[in-house]
Parts: structure tokens; sequence; C-alpha cells
């Protein structure tokens, strides 16, 4: 007899197991099937080649069935039949076990998994012949995590998660689910208070706003640059002159009508235009999703995901290829200080300060309206860090430009007395950040790629390896020399043998 209070608690929206009751379970009497389907007129369990075994019995008004598993049946399906009249076969989310292994939520927990990408977000997967998406998320703080998405008439109750207490991870497969679904999360908080939708921090793609939906995405790219990335594999080449091509995709040059030029189409236009120029690099302003195109890229909310705003990410993945072929290495932009404070995004994710301190003194920046990272927090370090080698790894991006990294670096950054907390010495440095970027370049090095710090005060040893008492980054990027040559190139002609002083400053 199953518990009331559970039933209860399921057809409300408020069980956090729902694998407990629901699926195939054994009783005193035998082998039992529930399903929980809202809205349904009546639902049959059947062969999956479509053949009826038995008529489900419905067991409360809300939509849940039940009906005995005959003997030697192992694989079944739901027949459902709609209230609209319409007929869906379907198999069941919750016959299936966990696809997260011991070791998976351990490093998860840990917060060491580098490949942390590859077990959170939404993944296809193909379990005993079923093909489907496996998603995950880790939202410890919630009393429910639920798929809802263009599949199941974003209907929280329909598909809600199995959680892993040890560490907060919600996960669960759901059959037919493919390339090209939109999804997001609907979450409680702990007091049961139902939060704003959110969309995937590891999502790969995502929908244009105002819908914001996450899109699950399956890449079948195959690259061409096996060459270039056994060059690459040998580190950095200090000894070799360098020339950056700084770039924002969507002003370097439009269409007739205005519109965006694709990735394909930059991979055509732009990659030439760089090479006959003579750079060595390109470098991108940042490409990660976000909401605001007045942003350019540096609020973004997709850490994982190339922006929509010029293809899908194989797209992004040829105009790589093409700088490759070329001889040209890509840096992209990276923003690991700060992220946006939109509701759909990482504020606030499971009803507390999940990504962000609570503390607004540490969370929130004023001048940017966007909040801190928290890198006190192993699970978000390793989201950030997974992050960087997410892009290296999978996009074969050479180069991560760290944007903002005094920010980073001083407790105090744009704050007056009495707006920052100060570190357990007494000072003013995130000593927590100091470690996070150690950490970072040591991974990003080790992975074959270069970092540049975009740090624009006097912090010592920027480009000092880690374990001579640097923060290990590749290069640090002269912010002065920049600004200098573009003032420089802004001076009339006939003037500029006055101003020679800003092309040699920043190199004495």
């Amino acid at each position: 007899m199953t518990d009331k209070s559970q039933i209860d608690a399921l057809v409300a929206g408020r069980h956090n197991n729902p694998f407990a009751l629901l699926g195939l379970h054994k009783t005193r009497g035998g082998r039992v099937v529930r399903t929980f389907q809202p809205d349904a007129k009546s639902v049959d369990l059947v062969e999956r080649g479509g053949r009826k075994m038995a008529t489900m019995k419905r067991t409360h008004p809300a939509g849940l069935f039940e009906a005995p598993m005959p003997a030697r049946k192992r694989n079944y399906a739901l027949r459902i039949t709609w209230q609209s009249g319409e007929v869906q076969q379907t198999e069941d989310p919750y016959r299936f076990g966990s696809t997260l292994g011991e070791m998976d939520l351990y490093l998860l927990g840990e917060g060491s998994d580098q490949n942390v990408y590859r077990k959170l977000g939404a993944h296809l997967r193909t379990i005993t012949g079923v093909s489907g998406t496996r998603f995950a998320v880790w939202a410890p703080n919630a009393s429910r995590v639920s798929v809802v998405g263009d599949f199941n008439t974003w209907d929280g109750r329909r598909h809600v998660m199995r959680l892993h207490p040890g560490n907060g991870i919600w996960e669960i497969f759901i059959p037919g689910v493919g390339n090209g679904a939109m999804y997001k999360y609907e979450i409680t908080d702990s007091g049961g208070k139902l939060l704003p939708l959110k969309a995937d921090p590891f999502g790969t793609f995502h929908e244009p706003p105002p819908g914001n939906s996450s899109i699950v995405f399956d890449s079948n790219y195959e690259w061409q640059d096996d060459a270039w990335l056994g060059r690459r594999r040998t580190g950095p080449r200090l000894d070799e002159p360098t020339s950056i091509y700084e770039v924002h995709l969507g002003s370097w040059r439009r269409k007739d009508d205005g519109s965006y030029l694709g990735y394909r189409d930059l991979a055509n236009e732009l990659v030439p235009y760089v090479a006959d120029m003579g750079f060595t690099h390109i470098e991108l302003l940042p490409v990660t999703e976000h909401p605001f195109d007045g942003s350019w890229g540096y609020q973004p909310i997709g850490m994982f995901a190339p922006t929509q705003r010029f293809g899908s990410p194989d797209d992004f993945r040829v105009l790589i290829d093409a700088c490759h072929a070329q001889g040209i290495g890509v840096i992209m932009d990276w923003v690991p200080a700060h992220f946006p404070n939109d509701e759909h995004g990482l504020r606030q994710f499971d009803g507390t300060a999940l990504y962000e301190h609570a503390d607004p003194r540490k969370g929130a920046h004023a001048d940017w309206g966007t909040l801190i990272f928290n890198y006190g927090r192993r699970e978000v370090i390793n989201y950030l860090i997974g992050n960087a080698l997410y892009w290296i790894d999978e996009f074969h991006i050479d180069g991560l430009r760290v944007d903002a990294v005094a920010s980073m670096l001083y407790l105090d950054y744009s704050r007056e007395d009495g707006e920052w907390v100060p570190n357990e010495f007494g000072g003013n440095e995130n000593l927590e950040a100091v470690e996070f970027l150690k950490r970072l370049n040591t991974e990003v090095h080790a992975h074959g790629a270069t970092s540049f710090a975009e740090e624009s005060t006097a912090w010592p040893s920027v480009s000092r390896p880690v374990d001579a008492g640097g923060l290990g980054f590749t290069y640090k990027w002269n912010m002065g020399w920049m600004n200098d040559t573009l003032a420089y190139m802004s001076e009339d002609p006939v003037h500029r043998k006055y101003h020679h002083d800003k092309m040699t400053f920043g190199l004495v």
C-alpha cells in the first residue's frame, strides 16, 4: 500500500524522489507499474511493440495510474490517451536507474571533475536500446527540480528529477527527447516556493531572448585541425612574434539587410581578411550566450553555449577550424568575474545564493549591476574551470583572455570604506580568487592552451609561473599600450609627430 502522504506530495509537485513511487516496483502480490500522467484520459501498459498488456487503473483523480506487471515481462511502455483524444506511446522515464556512477558523484561533490560538463547539463544517451536525453543539474537547496519543455507542455509535474542527497545533484533520463528539444528547469526552493524557470547552467545552446530556453544539442562536427593541435601540445612559443586582431563578431561587418554575418560567413570573410593582414591570432570578444546585446557578451548567462546570434555550436566550430587552417590561433574573451542578475540565470538558482556570495559586500558589483562568483565554493570553482576546459577541449580554443581580473583580485575593488569585507588577515586581497586563478592557469596550460590577464593594476607576478609564486598567466594584457595606440591613431596624421610618446611610453 502506497503511503497517502507520499501520493499527496507527488500530486502537489512536492515530492523530491518520485522514483520511490513511480515506475516498476515489487509488492507483496508481485510487481506493479505506476505512472503519473496529469491530463490523461486513460493509460495502457503495453509491450514496446505496442501489444497491450493491461489497462492501468486510475488511483488518484489528478492522474496517478497503476497496473500489475505480467510475470516474466521485463520491459514495457505506456500508451496514453490524452483528454484531447491524442494517443501517444512513450517509454517510462521512471523505470531507468541513475546514469551517474559513484565516482561521478564523488568527483562532482568534491568539485574536482574536470569533465563536469559531460556529467551535468543535457546529453543524448541510449540506454537498453532506448534513446533520449539525460538531464542533470546542481541545486542542493531545492525541494524539487523538474525538467519542463516543449516535450511535456512545460508541465513541472511530468518529469520530476531524482535527487542525489550527498551532493545536491538532480538527474533524470527522459526517453524520446532528442536534438533540438527546448527545455528549462522548474525549481521550488526549500520552503516550497516556485522560482522563475531557469535556463541550464551547462546548456550548450539557447534560444534567443525573450524565450531564453536551453536547447538540447548534440555535435556531429568532424574537426580538420589535427596538425594544428599537434603543434599546440608543445606549449606556447614565447620566443615567436604575436600579432592579435581583436574583433566583436556582431560589429565587424553586416549583411546588406543589416543582419549579422553567421559563423560560417565569418569563416569565409573574416578569416581570409585576418590572414591577409598578417595577424597570427584572432581574439574574439565574448561569444558566450548573453541576453543583453549592449553588453557585447561581457554579461554572460550561457557560459557553455556560443551565442545563437551567429549560428549553432557546430557553426562556431567551422569558424575555429577555418582559423586553424590558415595558421591563425583563436583567443576568446572569457568572463569568470561576474554574471548578470537576470532571473532565468544563475542568480538565486535554487532559492539561495548558490553561485554568488550571499553578502552583497562580496557578491554584488554595484558599477556593473552584476553578481560576483563565490570563489570559495568548490562546486563554483569546478563550474568555472570546467567551463574553461570545455572551450579548449570541445571547441579547440587556443587561449583565454580572462576579463576583469583586477575586480576579482581586490575585495575593495570600486568600493568605499564599509562596502567591503577584509580577508582573514585583514587585507583587501581576495585570497580565494587568487587560488582560483592559480588553479585555472595550471589546468589551462596542462591542456596546451595559453592565458591572458586583462589586469589593470600593479598586482605583482601576474605572469610568473605558479610554482614560482605567481598567478601563472602566460601573458598580461598591456591595456595601457592598447589605449595609447588607439589614441595615437585617432590623431590627425599632421599632428601625430607631437604624440609619439603615446607609442613609446608603454614600451619603456
